[in-house]
């Protein structure tokens, strides 16, 4: 006898998730369980040793173990295995339509190995590589993160070499990197006294919480128009620049910060002369509030806009999201 859960997901692709316990892949799950499809996720017996910027932490307090244990709980299916053995691989893959990769940077070019379980496989009806910034064929960004752009970049040509099925998905700023802190360094609320701002403070950026990627990541999972595409998510209400952000703050705090413009110059300074994560964080800060890199137009043929294909999502506000830390 079929359970009420097993109703529910019937006629639901089947989702699986690797990098399931990283700042993105949390969230990805648990849109996935809400949305009904069954979801699965790739479990190591060991967990990488990665030191994460502060921001991240902050943002996903929750642990590895706390989190699986969660996972379980709610339904999800815990499958052993690990990217670096290939049979492991291809089997976990066996058993699902869509597989989505949230690997953080430091293993993006080794997603070449689940293409290749997913060629082994012959089953899957979707790739979302790892991806979740912007859109890695439209920057201008310098190094550390241009690299990391560009390993991301050969990843898309090799899934398209390849033939395997893809959805690519661009959502530029989250806010655990670029609002919990209004995009200053070594401070994990917004200031309260004075800001340092990069450039003229003047270029639209795209900003999105960590759940609302989840959100539409599986919406664009879930649907075929989506199929070979690039999902952009730019949503109207959280598509401003950083002097209007900062106008937000001051009104909701009821008081004005003293604000310093620094010139790219000075940036770019302070990118060469930083550590990780420092460096990385000012490289991607550059990116969007300097180089423009969230402002392009988009290509039908290629690209799909989510506020517009999926305008029933609600989804947390910059002005919202700004109000847990007055």
């Amino acid at each position: 006898m079929f359970s009420v859960l097993s109703l529910l997901m019937a006629g639901k692709d089947r989702i699986l998730v690797l990098g399931p316990t990283g700042a993105i892949g949390r969230h990805i799950v648990w849109a996935s369980v809400k949305a009904g499809n069954p979801t699965y996720v790739l479990v190591r017996d060991t967990p990488s040793n990665v030191n994460k910027p502060r921001l991240v932490t902050a943002a996903n307090p929750e642990t590895r173990d706390e989190l699986l244990q969660n996972f379980q709980n709610s339904g999800v299916f815990l499958i052993q295995g690990d990217m670096n053995d290939h049979q492991s691989l291809v089997n976990a893959i066996k058993q699902v339509d869509v597989v989505i990769c949230s690997f953080g940077r430091l293993l993006i070019e080794d997603q070449v190995k689940i293409i290749a379980a997913i060629k082994e496989a012959g089953n899957v009806k979707r790739f979302f590589p790892s991806e979740f910034g912007l859109d890695v064929d439209r920057h201008d960004s310098v190094e550390p993160v241009r690299e990391v752009f560009e390993e991301k970049a050969k990843i898309r040509r090799v899934i398209e070499a390849e033939g395997v099925p893809y959805t690519y998905l661009c959502c530029h700023a989250f806010t655990g990197y670029f609002l919990r802190n209004l995009a200053q360094i070594d401070i994990t609320v917004p200031p309260r006294d004075k800001i340092f701002i990069k450039g003229d403070g003047n270029v639209k950026g795209a900003y999105v919480t960590e759940a609302d990627v989840g959100t539409f990541t599986i919406e664009a999972a879930n649907d075929p128009n989506a199929l070979n595409k690039a999902v952009h998510i730019r949503l109207p209400a959280n598509y401003l620049t950083l002097n209007e952000i900062v106008s937000m703050w001051e009104k909701k705090i009821g008081k004005t910060l003293e604000k310093i413009y620094v010139p790219e110059e000075e940036v770019l300074k302070q990118i060469k002369e930083s550590s990780f994560p420092n460096n990385y964080l000012l490289a991607l800060y550059h990116s969007q509030q300097i180089r423009k890199d969230a402002v392009y137009e988009i290509d039908p043929a290629r690209d799909i806009e989510a506020s517009e294909a999926y305008p029933y999502v609600k989804y947390s506000t910059v002005d919202e999201y700004l109000n847990q830390f007055v």
